[in-house]
């Protein structure tokens, strides 16, 4: 079996598409198969990965419009067992015809990656910075959700509308088996007191949902040995430029070291 998770926060600007990209390129290493799905307009989840969006005659617009299945525009990218679903600032028009059907708007992603499904044993969705209806229909496809937190003034703003979302999707019976997999702090600076603010509100509000370290959490000097979190990382931001995951770019540096962790978090059931 599969599992489909949706990288989502209403939120602009908080790493979903780092997040995305690099946890699925950090499932793949691990030799898991892994299909990431843009499902963002501004398509950086697939220039991040080394491709141009002129060369790409199909995406994940024509998928949903009909006119291609999902098996016909997957791309393997350059890293082992990780195949990519592009996306289009076309995608932006889509949203008037899923207002215009209204008869299975939400499950339109999900009756498309049934089509493929079992390829793969992740499938990862990044969704766009907004609660429309490609996030709507990204959280009606999902086994489960992470929601990456920017540890910056103003992280916790949104949080409780997209877990309300998320509650309506499983009341309302869309999607009743929807769960919070887990809050990933993110652009964490241990030399920043705000993002050690933001932290410890997180831990004290959210702390079983955040992603815990597998060996020694209880005995960290510092809070944030305890949990999974993702540093402000030159290298994070480089990475994207040169169209590759921050694994391929540099492995040893600490985002791709904490990414490979979330990775083993999920595989151990996180």
């Amino acid at each position: 079996m599969y599992e489909v998770i949706t990288v989502a926060n209403q939120k602009g600007g908080v790493g979903k598409t780092t997040t995305s990209v690099n946890l699925a390129a950090s499932l793949a290493i691990a030799e898991k198969r892994v299909l990431l799905i843009d499902f963002d307009a501004q398509s950086n989840a697939t220039t991040s990965l080394g491709f141009r969006r002129s060369d790409i005659e199909f995406n994940i617009y024509h998928v949903l419009m009909g006119s291609k299945k999902i098996s016909e525009v997957i791309k393997k990218t350059n890293v082992p067992f990780m195949d990519l679903v592009p996306s289009d600032i076309g995608l932006v028009g889509i949203e008037k015809n899923f207002y215009s059907n209204k008869n299975g708007r939400e499950l339109i992603l999900k009756k498309k990656i049934v089509e493929i499904g079992d390829r793969y044993d992740f499938i990862i969705i990044d969704s766009p910075p907004a609660l429309g209806p490609l996030t709507i229909n990204a959280l009606a496809a999902a086994d489960s959700v992470i929601i990456p937190i920017q540890c910056e003034y103003y992280a916790l703003q949104g949080l409780a509308q997209l877990i309300n979302t998320i509650r309506l999707l499983k009341d309302n019976g869309i999607n009743p088996g929807l769960k919070v997999r887990g809050l990933l702090p993110t652009m964490f600076s241990a030399q920043n007191n705000l993002s050690k603010q933001v932290l410890v509100e997180l831990s004290r509000h959210f702390d079983s949902q955040l992603f815990k370290k597998s060996s020694g959490s209880n005995n960290q000097e510092k809070q944030e040995d305890s949990y999974i979190i993702i540093p402000r990382s030159v290298k994070l931001a480089e990475s994207p430029s040169f169209g590759k995951p921050v694994l391929l770019y540099d492995i040893k540096s600490s985002g791709s070291v904490a990414y490979q962790d979330l990775a083993q978090a999920i595989l151990q059931g996180a």
